[in-house]
């Protein structure tokens, strides 16, 4: 009986023959259908009833014996994996690939920065509005899923180091054009594809550099390397801190090109992308993928490469690669078994294919299911809090520093000022119902200065530099203003005769450095600074206690932390808690990660890992605005939302599985 072989990826063995179906048992099953009936009632009433034909029955069959046969054979593989890795060590090819993936996790970390640092500057270079503002911060977040969702699954198809070489290039290329870009739109687009590119990092990084781990370095070294990730919040911070505030940084070409300082900042925070991709170029495929893909000659080699570089750095060149033949089984996806067209119909034989898949996914994968689910979970709660309490934070710094800066107001009623000469700035003044006549307001700054039903004679404003200033209900007559930057929107109902504007400043224009800027940079180098210790620990701990403990019980402590936030609402004690919310929960991000990547097999990973942290993303832009919609308003609601998020997903992750002595399948 002939059969037509249908592949569709995955394991192949080398010998490719399909045993043929037993003679005896094909007897039986037709004897059993077709007792009492002759040959043409046979294929009628089959048919007719939709019965299926003996032999897609047998294919069934035959079918989930050899998932059960794959799945057996895939053990082997993975077995035999773990012994080859443990046979090349952990040594200097491991140590480099560390700080090579290590540096793209970096470029992660720095993109998560390089808009809130840069928007204070850049939202008065480009004339931005509130909306724009806000549609920039939560560019960042939704591009970083896009692409966490997009490369993880190109990961599983086309290659780890593949796929990580052309997001890092893509972040790189338009990371340097945005820092270009003139218009707010051409920013906007260029941090959107940037963004697309970065969101691969993580997904890949993780699956990339696991692969080339044996099972007793594995949680230690993962969570090694995710203090990289805080080394980029700590350079994103040190860098801004650095050069936005140096204004004379930069350069111009007529009125229409302005190169600013935080556009030189923007251009340094690639540098560790672009030395990431610099150094991938030097480092081999994942040879778990390729022997997933069938390249096992390509494997063998990169395998032997591992061994020898470690060994010769050891100084043992003499030990000898023994690895001669490594298993590629065949899983139960590479093969569906196609009945001859005479044999029924092809609805017949599309319903048994499809309903013995589905058998077999159900069967194979019920806790893998189950575990995605918890995972799913752990991951949209972990980023719910921390994302939003990340945003939360130093908004309530901001606002309580605005609160004690309006309460130093210095309100000045029915004031008259003649034929006087204003010299010296003026800041967070108020001035009501007053009267200037024949006044020189020159060469000052007007800083939150808000001027109301008051009247302006015969005035002169020369050379004026103004934040947050305003004219509300005055009346100003026979006043000249000679290049300042007050436009009409600066003039609220107010009456104006023969009043004339000079050469006034078109378009937005950088303020001077404001004090509390720098805190802007502070409360992010503190907070990046405070992971390291829990990082360091949870690294140490990570295989003695276990991935689940550590994730539940990090979760549970960092819902304690934000509960101190009703003891005390300074801004130190903001700070404070901050940084210890920070040094707890970077254990839970580690443990999570770590179980991410053990959970799932080599052919599904990257795939999964992407998912995940496509969800980590949109948790984040769900949290940071809800929480920052509260500033302002109410604390409490942030806090128990975080208290609420962060309880259930540690009580869900003491659900998950123990994956410590787990071989990567």
């Amino acid at each position: 009986m002939g059969f037509l072989l249908f592949r569709t990826g995955g394991y192949q063995k080398e010998d490719n023959k399909i045993s043929q179906l037993d003679n005896e048992g094909e007897e039986d099953a037709a004897s059993d259908v077709t007792e009492g009936h002759d040959e043409e009632d046979q294929m009628y009433e089959g048919e007719y009833q939709g019965i299926p034909h003996p032999d897609e029955q047998k294919a069934a069959q035959r079918a989930s014996r050899g998932a059960a046969s794959a799945a057996s054979e895939l053990q082997e593989l993975s077995e035999q994996y773990e012994d080859i890795m443990e046979d090349c060590g952990h040594g200097k090819f491991q140590w480099t690939l560390f700080m090579v993936l290590g540096l793209a996790l970096m470029a992660d970390g720095v993109e998560c920065f390089v808009v809130a640092f840069v928007l204070p500057s850049a939202e008065k270079d480009l004339c931005l509005s509130n909306a724009e503002k806000g549609m920039l911060g939560l560019v960042v977040f939704l591009s970083m899923m896009v692409g966490a969702f997009l490369w993880g699954g190109l990961a599983d198809k086309l290659g780890r180091r593949k796929c990580l070489i052309v997001a890092l290039a893509i972040n790189c290329v338009f990371a340097f054009l945005s820092s270009f870009a003139q218009g707010y739109g051409f920013f906007l687009f260029f941090r959107l594809l940037s963004g697309i590119g970065i969101g691969g990092t993580v997904p890949i990084v993780y699956t990339y550099f696991s692969e080339f781990l044996q099972k007793d370095k594995r949680g230690e070294h993962l969570s090694w390397l995710c203090m990289f990730w805080m080394m980029g919040g700590i350079y994103a911070s040190f860098t801004a801190w650095g050069i936005i505030p140096r204004y004379g940084w930069g350069f111009s070409m007529g009125t229409e090109f302005q190169f600013h300082s935080w556009r030189v900042f923007v251009l340094v925070a690639a540098l560790p992308a672009i030395a990431s991709l610099v150094g991938l170029t030097f480092m081999p495929e994942s040879p778990r993928f390729l022997l997933e893909n069938a390249k096992h000659d390509e494997a063998w080699m990169i395998l032997k490469q591992v061994h020898d570089t470690n060994w010769r750095a050891k100084g043992q060149p003499e030990k000898v690669f023994t690895v001669t033949h490594i298993k590629a089984p065949k899983t139960a996806e590479d093969e569906f078994i196609e009945i001859q067209a005479a044999t029924g119909t092809p609805v017949q034989r599309w319903a048994v294919r499809s309903l013995t898949l589905c058998k077999l996914v159900r069967h194979n994968n019920v806790g893998l299911q189950y575990a995605t689910l918890f995972m799913a979970i752990i991951w949209f709660c972990m980023a719910f809090s921390y994302y939003g309490l990340s945003v939360w934070f130093p908004d309530m710094i901001k606002h309580l520093q605005y609160e004690e800066y309006d309460s130093k107001v210095k309100v000045f009623h029915k004031e008259r000022v003649e034929n006087f000469h204003f010299n010296f700035s003026l800041e967070n003044q108020v001035h009501k119902e007053g009267e200037y006549i024949r006044d020189k307001f020159i060469n000052i700054e007007l800083i939150s200065v808000k001027f109301e039903d008051s009247l302006f004679e015969d005035c002169r404003f020369e050379d004026i530099r103004s934040t947050d200033t305003t004219f509300e209900n005055c009346t100003i007559r026979s006043t000249v203003f000679y290049n300042t930057d007050l436009w009409e929107e600066r003039f609220i109902d107010c009456k104006m005769e023969n009043t004339t504007f000079e050469l006034n400043k078109r378009g937005c224009h950088l303020d001077a450095l404001e004090e509390n800027d720098v805190l802007i940079y502070l409360v992010s180098f503190l907070g990046s600074l405070a992971v390291l210790p829990g990082n360091i620990i949870s690294a140490l701990f990570m295989d003695k206690i276990g991935r689940v403990r550590i994730i539940g019980g990090s979760m549970l402590i960092s819902a304690g932390c934000t509960f101190l936030l009703f003891l005390s609402f300074t801004q130190s004690a903001i700070i404070a808690l901050q940084c210890l919310f920070y040094g707890v929960s970077v254990a839970a991000w580690n443990g999570i990660e770590v179980v991410t990547v053990e959970l799932y097999p080599s052919s599904k990973r990257a795939t999964a890992f992407g998912v995940l942290n496509a969800l980590c993303k949109l948790a984040a832009v769900l949290g940071s605005s809800i929480f920052a919609s509260f500033v302002g308003i109410t604390k409490a609601i942030p806090i128990l939302l975080s208290f609420a998020a962060l309880v259930g997903g540690g009580l869900v992750a003491l659900r998950l599985p123990d994956t410590r002595e787990k071989v990567l399948l």
